[in-house]
């Protein structure tokens, strides 16, 4: 008996393609997504830690600065005590190389003991070229690259950048380490050359069998500056860094397995109903109740089956063109540097496969039990039973409350989960709530056409089976729902960020010599230079900013430093609210939202772990108290902005990374900017210019380039949602046939039934457009003000751009009336009236 039920099932999704293609097109879409953003971030991930174990090594601890660098007498101490059987010092440092060519590569550099550091770090031991001296990894301006840094500076001479200076070094031999460009150099053939004699960026350390970790640390009480930190720290902060932005695509991507189980259910309803005469007849032939429930869930789980099974190789070929083109960062940026190659994952491709098998028996539970529930009798003269629905409308109302309450709870484990299923439970509950609308809707429409023929006859329709109608429409709702929710989020999020870039971008031209936050402290700007810009003529007036990261846990990733003059903070910056007032003596820092969620800073109060982070000494209380808060949406981690004042005096760190000048009125960019390169002189070909427009243009396309994704999602859905209204309508009215015939007998030409349907479908359509567009302005302010600000730390303001919407409502309405129509024409033919014969 099976058996038979499989094969039934397969010959009637055989012998009607189409009506389960909607369905099968968006399981196929989720799973593959969502395997492909597992297998992109599995396979970069995997690659970034294979990279950083070869260039870290495995050593049972490391003590790293928390800024720059730290005194190398700290290794006298960590090297001579009895737990430590091995300690290797290490200066690491971010630098712009020039080979041969001229280009700029962004170099990073490791300065080490090559005896010591072969034991815990085999992968950077320098390997001397054929021809180069044996002692080679030991003399001063040499060094040895890895892989990545031998493909892009050809050649046996190098120059590397020192603030404006280019130091010129001899290319020795190789090292076998991973990952991004890499030059490996003696330690103090590295602090020489850099003007970095005395200090250490971290120290690897080996301890005895034995010895507690913990209380090493404690016993060497790490003077302020340092932090003890474990060899998995590098990759676990990366983790935790991409992990909201591969979360909220997997989210995505799931809410497409989402549209893909109502439509699902859409496509079983429909079908059930249409058959219900095949299966009462089935169930008078001795098939019962519990395997008519099972042959309506073996229909959805084909459809589900075929719908993975595409989705898995969709999955696939998608991670393999992301990997290639995007370089494994997802569009976020988070893996610069890494290029992996494809790690497939059985178990993962199983798993998701299931997911979407999963999802599509979910959407066909409710058929399978209108299929078990059906009257024998009734069915099988044609009619069917009404059955109340009343409690519908409570139980859609209580979810919405549900997914309300939810909405407003903190985030988990750092995750906006509560916030994740309040979103299905928004769809969900206005999905169940969609007959009473349909009831109210129509019931308020049927009086003004009453003296209408054709009207009435599609109102009095949409109205008698609203049951029916919101089935029909559940897909749509769900697809168009979800692009209207991406629509909101991308737009308010994308005008938020140019209103964001009009504050922190107040002047004309903008120069710097450093190609990232880390090269920051190896490429900066010379005092000299400043002075120079100041006197030249056409420039207004300039201004320097000091950035640097910082490390305050090893455990995060780094947090940005900005010092710069900052005048009046309420017209100079992003602010989120008030000021705080800061007692005397006490410096002002202004901290971006995400320190805040991160690390607990709070408006008027104190911030320690300031103070421990640029190495100031100890003191009873904090120096700094938090001044304000304002919105940064470059950095994730966190950022803090201090007074350039104060920051010069407190660390006498008097270095610059960013000119800011302003012109005079009429004043020729394009000249300043040649004047500034001869004033640099030599070094005039190491800095960079930009304008506040170029900057613009630039932050945006990055903008657009990391939600390419979302908008690919947004377009599949609004195409599977039109599909799906296709798929729904051509099933209603093919099964219509015998109603269309007894019209025909009534005097009604085939013009007027076509339009009777087209109004149906219009009617229709036009419910789920206006319930989809109130459910995906809903799941936007879920979006906005609750997933993006737990996950990213970051705020934005709502905007509705009515336009978008509204087009793609009409799209949708017009979709479902010419498809209706197209539909009738094939129905309401010759056959139709033949059809009413059938039943004399």
């Amino acid at each position: 008996m099976l058996a038979l039920l499989r094969t039934y099932s397969w010959q009637e999704l055989r012998r009607q393609p189409w009506r389960g293609a909607a369905a099968m097109a968006a399981v196929m879409l989720g799973v593959a997504l969502a395997l492909a953003v597992h297998l992109i971030n599995a396979s970069a991930l995997s690659e970034f830690s294979a990279a950083v174990r070869s260039v870290n090594g495995q050593p049972d601890l490391e003590l790293r600065a928390t800024r720059g660098g730290f005194d190398e007498a700290l290794f006298g101490r960590v090297a001579t005590d009895p737990q430590v059987e091995l300690a290797s010092p290490v200066l690491e440092f971010a630098t712009n190389a020039f080979g041969r060519a001229g280009a700029r590569v962004g170099l990073r550099v490791v300065g080490l003991d090559p005896l010591v550091a072969a034991s815990l770090a085999p992968a950077l031991l320098p390997q001397s070229a054929r021809d180069a001296d044996r002692m080679a990894m030991f003399a001063p301006a040499t060094v040895f690259l890895n892989p990545a840094a031998r493909d892009v500076l050809a050649g046996e001479r190098l120059q590397l950048q020192a603030g404006l200076q280019l130091r010129e070094v001899q290319v020795a031999g190789h090292v076998t380490a991973a990952g991004a460009p890499l030059a490996v150099m003696d330690i103090a053939a590295a602090q020489d050359l850099f003007g970095r004699g005395g200090e250490l960026s971290r120290i690897d350390v080996k301890l005895r069998a034995g010895a507690d970790r913990d209380a090493f640390v404690q016993a060497l009480a790490l003077p302020p500056g340092v932090v003890a930190a474990t060899p998995g720290d590098a990759t676990q902060r990366v983790s935790n860094l991409s992990r909201a932005y591969r979360v909220n695509l997997t989210v995505l991507a799931l809410v497409a397995l989402f549209t893909g189980a109502f439509l699902v259910f859409s496509v079983l309803s429909l079908s059930v109903a249409r058959r219900s005469q095949q299966f009462a007849l089935l169930g008078v032939l001795g098939l019962d109740a519990r395997r008519r429930r099972q042959l309506v869930l073996a229909e959805s789980a084909l459809l589900g089956l075929a719908g993975s099974a595409a989705g898995v190789a969709l999955g696939a070929l998608l991670a393999q063109l992301a990997l290639r083109l995007l370089g494994g960062d997802l569009g976020g940026g988070y893996f610069e540097g890494v290029a992996p190659r494809l790690q497939w994952s059985t178990p993962s491709a199983v798993g998701y496969g299931a997911l979407g098998v999963v999802a599509a028996m979910v959407g066909g539970w409710f058929p399978a039990r209108s299929a078990e529930r059906l009257p024998l009798a009734q069915s099988l003269k044609g009619l069917r039973a009404s059955t109340p629905h009343g409690g519908h409308r409570w139980i859609g109302l209580a979810l919405l409350v549900l997914a309300g309450g939810l909405a407003l709870l903190p985030p988990v484990a750092g995750l906006p989960l509560a916030a994740y299923l309040a979103i299905g439970l928004l769809l969900v509950g206005g999905i169940t709530a969609l007959p009473p609308v349909v009831g109210v809707l129509y019931d308020r429409l049927a009086p003004a056409v009453a003296h209408r023929l054709l009207p009435l006859l599609a109102v009095e329709r949409a109205r008698r089976v609203r049951e029916t109608a919101a089935v029909a429409v559940s897909g749509v709702v769900a697809a168009l729902s979800l692009a209207v929710a991406l629509t909101v989020m991308v737009a308010s999020f994308r005008d938020s960020v140019t209103r964001w870039l009009d504050v922190v971008l107040p002047a004309d031209l903008y120069v710097r010599t450093a190609t990232s936050t880390s090269a920051g402290e190896t490429a900066f700007l010379e005092p000299g230079l400043v002075r120079a810009a100041a006197a030249l003529p056409g420039v207004a007036r300039v201004a320097t900013q000091r950035v640097r990261p910082l490390q305050p846990d090893a455990r995060r990733p780094s947090v940005a430093l900005l010092a710069r003059a900052i005048g009046e903070p309420s017209r100079g910056m992003p602010l989120v609210g008030a000021l705080a007032p800061v007692a005397p003596g006490q410096v002002p820092v202004y901290v971006s939202e995400a320190m805040v969620d991160l690390y607990g800073a709070r408006l008027g109060q104190p911030l320690p772990l300031l103070d421990a982070a640029l190495g100031l000494p100890a003191a009873a209380a904090s120096r700094f108290t938090v001044a304000g808060v304002w919105r940064d949406y470059v950095r994730q981690s966190g950022a803090l902005l201090l007074e350039q004042a104060d920051y010069e005096r407190l660390t006498g760190d008097r270095r610059a990374n960013d000119l800011v000048v302003w012109l005079t009125p009429g004043a020729d960019p394009a000249r300043v900017q040649e004047a500034l390169r001869r004033a640099a002189g030599p070094a005039g070909a190491l800095l960079e210019f930009a304008s506040a427009r170029d900057i613009r243009a630039t932050s945006l396309r990055i903008f657009d380039r990391s939600f390419a994704v979302t908008y690919w999602l947004q377009a599949v859905a609004i195409g599977i949602g039109l599909f799906g209204v296709a798929a729904s309508f051509s099933a209603q009215v093919l099964a219509r046939r015998k109603e269309f015939g007894l019209l025909a007998h009534l005097g009604l030409t085939r013009r007027q039934i076509l339009a009777v349907v087209a109004g149906e479908g219009a009617a229709w359509t036009l419910v789920g457009a206006l319930a989809g567009l109130a459910l995906g302005l809903a799941v936007a302010v879920v979006l906005v003000h609750v997933v993006n600000p737990q996950s990213f730390h970051w705020t934005m303001d709502l905007l509705v751009p009515w336009l978008r919407l509204l087009a793609l409502c009409l799209a949708v309405v017009a979709a479902g009336t010419l498809t209706a129509w197209l539909a009738g024409r094939a129905a309401a033919g010759r056959d139709a009236v033949l059809a009413v014969k059938e039943d004399w």
